[in-house]
């Protein structure tokens, strides 16, 4: 297996580290690779065991079906994604600090973890009517985060937003669509790519730049 999705898995020391056994997590990474190269209605169970090194009825004993794996990739994901917005949101500081933390911190994980964030972020509509349901309840707890920093800061004065839940929208598409073109062998690491989104969010709330500041 070519370690993409290890690589790229939210820049975690073991990323899905919480997928046990051993074989269950090879499997998932295979599938999160073969999903973001092919799309989930490309790929085969056979391509996931053989990416795995496996055969496709070792797959079965820890996933009865390919959507099953969809399923856990992207609740996996989107409980990692609400932790980070979480974490950022309830932290010390202004709505101005929070939300430049907020929108660096999620940017580091769309561009660090791209191959995962493409499947988490981009195969929702494969999934089943009660996986899509789950998945979009976290999708809804993800956005309150940066909505609730957003509607503090034109509760204190420091935002100039006329329409909160639209700029909540653009924020999260802005920094999703990192995913879908940032290259680990480009110009710019994930760093400086969520440095400068957090700059341009600030921006975009017309939030003093002299409060921002960049997370490492």
């Amino acid at each position: 297996m070519s370690g993409t999705a290890e690589e790229t898995a939210g820049a975690e020391a073991q990323p899905w580290g919480e997928v046990t056994p051993d074989a269950a997590r090879r499997l998932l990474l295979a599938a999160v690779e073969a999903f973001a190269e092919r799309g989930y209605h490309a790929t085969t169970t056979r391509d996931i065991a053989g990416r795995a090194g496996m055969s496709p009825a070792a797959l079965y004993i820890h996933y009865k079906t390919k959507e099953e794996l969809l399923h856990r990739i992207s609740r996996i994901g989107h409980e990692k994604a609400l932790d980070i917005l979480r974490t950022a949101a309830r932290a010390e500081g202004s709505p101005t600090r929070r939300l430049a933390e907020a929108v660096s911190s999620f940017v580091r994980w769309h561009a660090g973890g791209r191959t995962t964030a493409r499947v988490v972020q981009y195969e929702l509509d494969s999934l089943g009517p009660d996986a899509r349901a789950e998945i979009i309840a976290l999708r809804r707890q993800v956005d309150a985060e940066v909505h609730g920093i957003i509607e503090e800061g034109v509760r204190s004065g420091e935002f100039d937003v006329p329409d909160v839940r639209g700029t909540t929208l653009a924020v999260l598409s802005l920094c999703i669509d990192v995913a879908r073109w940032f290259n680990i062998n480009g110009s710019r690491t994930p760093e400086e790519v969520g440095a400068l989104y957090a700059d341009l969010v600030l921006r975009m709330v017309g939030a003093e730049r002299a409060e921002t500041t960049r997370a490492e």
